[in-house]
């Protein structure tokens, strides 16, 4: 019998590809976004697109019920719907910051919150994380956005012990930066104004660091690809890095010293510019 996955936020980017990986492979897949567009997917019978609003918990009760109904069982969650944000902090808005933490941080814990009951009358399963590698290295612009998902982080291995009594998995998968993604943009709209002139010339040179990062960005596939491991494999790991960015911030973090680690993240991401006391 053919296992289940849902998947949030899979009108493009990680989401989409994520989803179209699970049904190349024979899963049933539950692919849920705000608004279903059955048009981003071809016609099968192993796949349902259903409307979630991770920051509904009604939305999210409705989408779980609608998935077993349609499949049976649920044998994988991946919380995949985020929204990106750059800025500065100190311009950054109390509402924008909690708009971040609705999706990326509450929304993902009301839909593991909601899964949990399922899974452990089921017998078992596996809660996927979607975090970012922002979570190993955190670069400048991101405190709002890399505070969000670091909160899932520390979610996510607690959860690990605590419902491991259950069979019940949970796993992060971390991935690097993807340019070409919609999630990379959409937190373009929410920078107007959040990059105060004071810190226009720091900005522009971080953004120019970006651009030339030591090792190719992540892509689609990658995350995708990481996803399917985090969700079969039944080992003990937990963090599934993806793409080569992610792994290189993970190999730092994890198998180096702090000053080694500091004084390479200065030199990747940290503009050597002197902003005085501007202000």
């Amino acid at each position: 019998m053919n296992k289940t996955i849902l998947i949030t936020g899979t009108s493009s980017g990680y989401g989409k590809a994520t989803a179209a990986h699970f049904l190349a492979r024979g899963w049933n897949v539950v692919a849920t976004m705000r608004r279903p567009d059955a048009s981003l997917f071809a016609a099968s019978d192993r796949l349902k697109l259903l409307p979630l609003d991770i920051t509904d918990p009604a939305s999210i009760e409705l989408a779980l019920t609608d998935a077993v109904d349609a499949f049976g069982a649920l044998d994988v969650l991946v919380n995949n719907a985020g929204i990106g944000l750059a800025s500065i902090v100190e311009a950054t808005q109390d509402a924008i910051v909690r708009e971040v933490f609705e999706t990326n941080t509450f929304g993902t814990i009301a839909a593991c919150r909601a899964v949990i009951p399922l899974m452990r009358r089921q017998g078992g399963g596996t809660i996927v994380n979607v975090t970012s590698s922002t979570t190993l290295g955190v670069m400048p612009l991101v405190a709002v956005y890399a505070a969000s998902k670091c909160a899932i982080e520390g979610f996510t291995e607690s959860l690990f012990y605590e419902l491991e009594p259950f069979n019940i998995r949970t796993r992060l998968v971390e991935p690097g930066y993807a340019p070409t993604t919609s999630f990379a943009a959409n937190g373009g709209p929410r920078m107007a104004g959040l990059i105060p002139a004071d810190y226009e010339a720091f900005a522009q040179a971080c953004f120019g660091k970006m651009a030339n990062y030591p090792t190719p960005y992540c892509t689609e596939a990658e995350v995708a690809e990481a996803v399917f491991n985090a969700a079969t494999e039944t080992g003990d790991g937990i963090r599934y890095p993806a793409g080569p960015d992610s792994k290189l911030l993970a190999e730092l973090r994890w198998t180096t010293s702090e000053e080694h680690y500091l004084a390479k993240m200065r030199e990747m991401f940290r503009p050597e510019l002197d902003v005085g006391a501007a202000g």
